[in-house]
């Protein structure tokens, strides 16, 4: 097997600068438009606000489901072809496309540039294979960290933006996505050097495996990666239940209003951030990957669990430091499953780890919404309990956490890559 060489220090630190950037930049541009897209919407189709929602869920699943569909096509893409390929070209094209979202006059067009968008975000996928090429195994978790940090900081400063530049037109946050992803081409095209030298590529698209379904034939192959993959879908569908509900839930039982659901939000993105970007560099010496993951995956459970009976608001604030802190999971997660897996296959790998993540994200709203209505309402199945979304967030983080231990247990992360079994 070939042995794999980190580029030299230097270009490496200016490489893991441009994808850091790159992910905090594609970040900030999808969270510019989040809160201008929806009044778009009302402006397309004549002004009304019930029809507007029912566009704007569609809007959701549409982005969604393809980043599931394209994020393997991209990693097997940047396999073949180079990841600096597949990465410039993203980010060309979230460009072109804001600019279309920007200027488009009827419904369907923006339509069309939604799902482009959920093409060209697929590239995530792409920024992480860079990371594991150019990373030392050791360092790893801390560099998928840094990179949550930076997708962390995109999600705070976006949103505010957004609303500002909202306020002066419904149309600028697209001109401002644009400009930022232009600009992120033209500083990748003279910056980024190339991670996944030719000799290392693959030599053919294996198209079977390049799609959502196919590309779990390569999960199975390696059977802890597989088992691992499944803890990561799992903690990704647990996520949604913050996503989907957390607006209407605090509202409901604490009678929070935009304003301070905004500090709350903000306030967990910032110590998410913190927590993937300083944290888990500095404690992965000490704890190591399979305890940092066991010790972030009990985390998750305290705070899903915290939000999720919390009768009073400060019961329910305490709970946000176990939640940020269960941020440890994702990068030692990650960084487990790129050892077990070969240098040519990580595009692949994170393709289909990426896929996963769209997968909960198609799944997820549906599901923690429903059953917040259901709770709420007068036909609950048990009690009145509204949050129903939290505690079943806390019983698949469960899960998760058991699958966690067996699948890890001897797992020798720093060793030599384990050789795909048989099946």
């Amino acid at each position: 097997m070939i042995a794999q060489e980190p580029l030299a220090h230097p270009r490496r630190r200016a490489a893991v600068l441009f994808v850091f950037v790159t992910v905090a930049i594609d970040m900030l541009a999808f969270g510019i438009i989040i809160p201008v897209l929806p009044h778009l919407i009302v402006d397309l189709i004549g002004g009304s606000i019930a029809k507007a929602a029912v566009w704007s869920s569609g809007f959701g699943t549409l982005f969604m489901l393809t980043q599931f569909v394209f994020s393997p096509i991209q990693g097997a893409l940047s396999d073949r072809f180079g990841r600096r390929t597949v990465i410039l070209i993203s980010s060309l094209g979230l460009g072109v496309d804001f600019i279309v979202m920007a200027l488009a006059p009827v419904l369907w067009l923006l339509f069309v540039g939604r799902a482009v968008s959920g093409m060209c975000a697929a590239s995530l996928s792409t920024a992480n294979a860079y990371i594991s090429d150019i990373t030392p195994r050791e360092k790893r978790a801390a560099a998928f960290g840094t990179l949550g940090g930076a997708f962390a900081l995109g999600f705070i400063v976006g949103p505010a933006l957004g609303g500002f530049l909202g306020h002066l037109s419904i149309r600028l946050p697209f001109w401002v996505a644009a400009g930022l992803s232009l600009l992120n081409f033209c500083y990748g095209f003279f910056v980024l050097p190339e991670s996944h030298p030719k000799e290392r590529r693959s030599t053919h698209i294996d198209w079977r495996q390049a799609n959502p379904l196919g590309s779990l034939i390569l999960l199975r192959r390696y059977p802890q990666v597989f088992a691992l993959a499944v803890v990561f879908f799992l903690l990704a569908l647990a996520q949604f239940a913050l996503n989907s509900t957390y607006v209407l839930y605090t509202d409901y039982r604490y009678g929070w209003g935009p304003q301070i659901v905004g500090y709350s939000l903000g306030a967990v993105g910032l110590c998410t951030g913190v927590v993937q970007a300083v944290l888990v560099r500095r404690w992965m010496p000490w704890l190591g990957e399979r305890r940092m993951m066991l010790a972030g995956v009990a985390l998750l459970i305290v705070g899903y669990a915290v939000f999720g009976f919390a009768s009073e608001a400060w019961m329910f604030l305490a709970g946000i430091p176990f939640l940020c802190l269960g941020g440890l999971a994702g990068p030692s997660a990650q960084s487990m499953i790129t050892h077990q897996v070969d240098p040519g296959e990580q595009g692949r790998l994170q393709g289909a780890l990426s896929s996963l993540q769209s997968l909960a994200g198609i799944i997820g709203p549906a599901l923690f919404a429903n059953l917040f209505a259901l709770f709420i309402g007068d036909h609950a199945p048990t009690r009145h309990l509204p949050g129903a979304a939290f505690v079943l967030a806390a019983l698949l983080a469960l899960v998760a956490l058991l699958l966690t231990e067996r699948a890890t247990r001897g797992m020798l992360v720093h060793s030599q890559v384990a050789e795909p079994s048989a099946t």
